[in-house]
């Protein structure tokens, strides 16, 4: 049963304290907090953008959901702050009941930002308190702020595996629920209220939104404390315990163009737990998942590198360090330790990097008996993360416990190896095994998913640090433990691969701002259309990081060799790989966009249009929604035909195919 609140009055001076603006309360920009008596919710407004949200916070406690609109008295303080976001104004409403732990609401406000960040904590009166549902923002209604014009809610998935999608969805449904965050935005105007957490250490979250009974508005909850079978877990998510818990730090903001909302998010996200560092140029390659996968051996890598010497790197295809990666996925362990270091050696003395790949987190063997091979004092069965007493199966591999000391053995182990033999950079796979929760782990102290996969990739951080780290199948966050992460599930070569990758590009292309480099996943072009194969390559070049997959050793496909010298090796396409993704254009498609653009510190602007279809398309060249002037005279270059194009002209896309085009910022004399 909900508690209820037994006394309504409120102190009045709170009421009149709350009537005060955050600091640069006379800036356009600023935002206004107000108790609303009648609503028991805080007011939030702000003149830029016709703010004008009802917010309250909520909590799970012994079995009941209590609110602050459970409370009898509130009291208020505001003082400056200054944190990793720069000086701003830190303002605390304090909830007391004598029934009720004591609730410390915070907003945090930050000069010339878009956005709001807040959290609360609870405090015991006496020894601890525990919950698993700890939810900072409840909008009474999200949609005020949109306007008229084609009403959209993002869902964010919480990891990359079983081929999930992202999706933008019309405001149609009952109830939607989105990972970490979401944008709530207009699809014609473009303005979006942008809501997610920014910390990642112990909670899941997620933003529910339900359509609010006999009306048409939407309510919004933003909540730490999400399991469910999209976040891979059978158990509820663990209870934050202690004499003081806090919630997620939320982010709470409305922007006049989604698309930025969600960059500054990702940025926000960025300035807690910075990215991780990298000082070389964008990754170009390529893995042996694509078509060798577990035929690979020592000879026909070594055939690969000398394939990309003499064939690929001669011809553009390189970044800019002259570099490419020559990575080996799963089967490398055919390889004897010293033909690991040959082909180490060899592939540093052809200009390239050498790549490998590990599952840290999982037992394929599912063999609980079995001993741990780095840790022989234990078996399997002692890792496991177990849910009502069983093994957890996912994806064919039982899940291992990133706390148990067997697991760092084995870091510090394979660590080892790959540095004797000179990698330098590792692909980790199935990284989301370690993030389900579990009836207990070994490291008492942990107690819940996300706070043992923290505990596991801190532990990766030590031994793997000095390389680079590119997860796989992964959680979103947290993210400042790689320098990237594949945007989405395993894509191959058809048109229907490129439309997938970029259903996430589309919806996550801002995962850029958290991670160094997204990743498209390999490219392979054999028995493909060569307009599927430019489609293909431009998918990764737009993504940010472009890893290729063909059997390019003496055996492999003469049509994937011809295709590879014909499509990686055109410098204009290449010179477009800038280790960013493209935006997209719009933001209402029914399950990828078609259109992506991206302005460099040049002032180019790329464009790329798609069709997944199978026959032949034309779209007009949509300057305006590019940001730049409708009828202007602009210099268009196609960069797979490498010829200059009438913006006026509409564009023809041939079926499965992409139009992919560099348009100067310096107009063309008339």
């Amino acid at each position: 049963m909900k508690l209820r609140n037994t006394a309504p009055r409120l102190i009045l001076t709170v009421a009149v304290l709350l009537m005060l603006r955050i600091a640069h309360a006379a800036t356009p920009g600023a935002w206004k907090i107000v108790y609303d008596k009648g609503s028991k919710t805080l007011h939030l407004t702000r003149p830029a953008g016709n703010v004008d949200l009802q917010l309250f916070a909520s909590y799970k406690w012994n079995g009941q959901l209590v609110t602050t609109k459970d409370y009898t008295s509130s009291t208020l303080a505001m003082k400056p702050c200054k944190d990793a976001f720069g000086s701003g104004t830190l303002l605390q409403v304090t909830y007391r009941d004598a029934k009720l732990p004591v609730l410390v609401q915070s907003f945090y406000q930050y000069p010339g930002r878009d956005y709001l960040l807040t959290d609360f904590t609870l405090q015991a009166s006496a020894g601890t308190i525990a919950s698993n549902y700890m939810a900072p923002v409840n909008l009474t209604d999200m949609t005020q702020v949109l306007g008229a014009g084609d009403h959209r809610a993002l869902f964010v998935p919480f990891d990359n595996d079983k081929w999930i999608r992202f999706q933008s969805h019309p405001l149609d449904f009952n109830t939607l629920i989105s990972y970490e965050t979401t944008a709530v935005f207009n699809g014609t105007t473009r303005k979006g209220l942008i809501v997610g957490s920014v910390e990642h250490s112990f909670w899941k979250s997620a933003v529910i939104m339900d359509k609010v009974t006999n009306g048409n508005g939407y309510t919004l909850t933003c909540y730490g404390g999400a399991a469910d079978s999209t976040t891979r877990d059978l158990l509820p998510h663990g209870a934050e315990e202690g004499h003081i818990i806090k919630s997620p730090k939320v982010l709470l903001g409305v922007f006049t163009d989604w698309r930025n909302g969600m960059d500054d998010y990702a940025k926000a996200n960025a300035t807690i737990t910075p990215r991780r560092a990298w000082k070389k140029g964008v990754p170009m390659g390529w893995n042996s998942w694509g078509v060798l996968q577990f035929k690979i051996n020592y000879e026909k890598a070594i055939e690969v590198s000398d394939f990309f010497k003499e064939n690929l790197q001669n011809h553009h295809f390189h970044n800019s360090d002259n570099e490419i990666v020559v990575g080996l996925d799963s089967g490398w362990d055919s390889f004897t330790e010293q033909q690991l270091k040959d082909f180490v050696a060899h592939c540093k003395a052809n200009g390239q990097m050498a790549g490998i790949y590990w599952t840290p987190f999982t037992d394929w063997g599912k063999n609980p008996e079995g001993l741990v091979k780095e840790a022989p004092a234990y078996h399997f069965k002692d890792v496991y993360l177990y849910a009502h007493g069983r093994p957890q199966d996912v994806d064919g591999a039982y899940a291992i416990d990133p706390t148990h000391p067997a697991i760092e053995a084995r870091m510090k182990q394979v660590s080892a190896l790959f540095h004797r033999c000179g990698f330098q950079y590792v692909k980790v796979d199935f990284m989301a095994h370690g993030a389900i929760n579990a009836d207990k782990w070994y490291n008492p102290n942990v107690r819940s998913g996300i706070q043992a996969y923290n505990y596991g990739m801190q532990l990766l951080d030590k031994y793997f640090g000095d390389m680079y780290i590119n997860l796989s199948i992964a959680p979103i966050f947290p993210a400042q433990y790689a320098q990237s992460r594949r945007i989405a599930c395993d894509a191959w070569n058809k048109i229907k691969d490129t439309e997938y990758t970029l259903n996430a590009v589309s919806y996550g292309w801002w995962i850029t701002n958290i991670y160094r480099f997204n990743d498209a996943d390999h490219v392979v072009l054999q028995q493909a259309s060569e307009g599927e194969n430019r489609a293909r390559v431009t998918s990764a070049v737009i993504t940010g990081l472009f890893i290729t997959g063909d059997d390019f050793s003496a055996g492999g496909s003469e049509e994937g060799k011809a295709k590879a010298k014909q499509f990686l090796t055109n410098a204009e396409v290449n010179a477009a790989v800038m280790g960013q993704s493209f935006r997209p254009v719009e933001g209402t498609g029914v399950r990828s966009e078609d259109q992506f653009t991206l302005t460099d510190g040049k002032g180019n602007t790329y464009y790329a249009v798609f069709n997944y279809s199978d026959e032949a398309r034309t779209v007009q060249l949509p300057l305006e929604r590019l940001g730049l002037h409708a009828g202007g005279h602009y210099r268009v270059r196609d960069l797979w035909s490498h010829s200059d194009v009438d913006a006026a002209q509409a564009l023809e896309i041939p079926a499965k195919d992409v139009r992919f085009l560099k348009i100067s910022s310096q107009r063309a004399a008339h």
